[in-house]
């Protein structure tokens, strides 16, 4: 087993994964409230896909982040065949309403094996964990709900969410907030190669962290999963 003092994971398909009845219900929402030009379900999911992919390239381009209430106005815009008038939008009713769908329809443990990993990282006492994790649609403030009723809480030391500091992986400088929140009263010597960050995306994750200097471990999107980091050299 590899040994590092401090374990950074990316939530999305590393951690966690969507509730296929989530994106459901969202599509039959927008459909139901902004669908002036009557779209149907399909065309109003494939915005959303497009969305989703457009905002995900331009933060990792940037660095930023595009806010959820940026994104929702942009598929109700495109919905309408940008014909729409938003002020007749109500952002915060969206909000709590898109939350709510979350909680209905809650997020699943990507694998079976990641609380098992998780827990037996932090069972010697001498490794501290964080999230660090790109948001879409769902916001930093939603993913902790999320992640103490998965019970992966317990596990994570801190987390750190681009919508929240406005900062997006791979940009260096949201790497370097992870390594400045870390406790440096548990690790006082820390050193760059006693830290790595593990995720999904080779881009994001893996190229973000080595121009960081830290260690990475791609999973999930190849042959690797979250266990070996309980036996693997990485």
């Amino acid at each position: 087993m590899a040994f590092y003092k401090h374990y950074s994971f990316d939530l999305w398909l590393t951690l966690i994964k969507s509730n296929p009845a989530y994106k459901q219900e969202r599509t039959q929402y927008f459909y139901q409230k902004f669908n002036t030009k009557h779209k149907n379900l399909a065309e109003i999911a494939v915005i959303f896909r497009q969305v989703d992919l457009m905002v995900n390239a331009i933060n990792e381009r940037t660095g930023k982040n595009v806010d959820a209430d940026e994104m929702y106005l942009m598929i109700i815009s495109m919905i309408n065949d940008y014909d729409f008038n938003f002020h007749d939008v109500d952002l915060q009713e969206i909000d709590h309403d898109m939350e709510q769908l979350v909680f209905t329809h809650m997020p699943l443990l990507y694998s079976d094996s990641s609380l098992t990993v998780l827990e037996q990282l932090k069972s010697t006492g001498l490794s501290s964990t964080n999230i660090l994790s790109n948001t879409g649609f769902i916001k930093g403030k939603t993913l902790k709900k999320v992640i103490n009723h998965l019970g992966i809480d317990k596990f994570i030391d801190f987390q750190l969410y681009s919508d929240e500091v406005r900062m997006s992986k791979p940009n260096t400088r949201f790497f370097q907030l992870m390594l400045d929140t870390i406790d440096r009263r548990k690790h006082p010597e820390l050193m760059l190669k006693d830290v790595i960050h593990v995720g999904d995306n080779p881009h994001a994750d893996v190229r973000g962290a080595e121009a960081m200097g830290i260690n990475s471990m791609l999973i999930n999107s190849n042959h690797l999963s979250i266990s070996h980091l309980l036996y693997d050299t990485v």
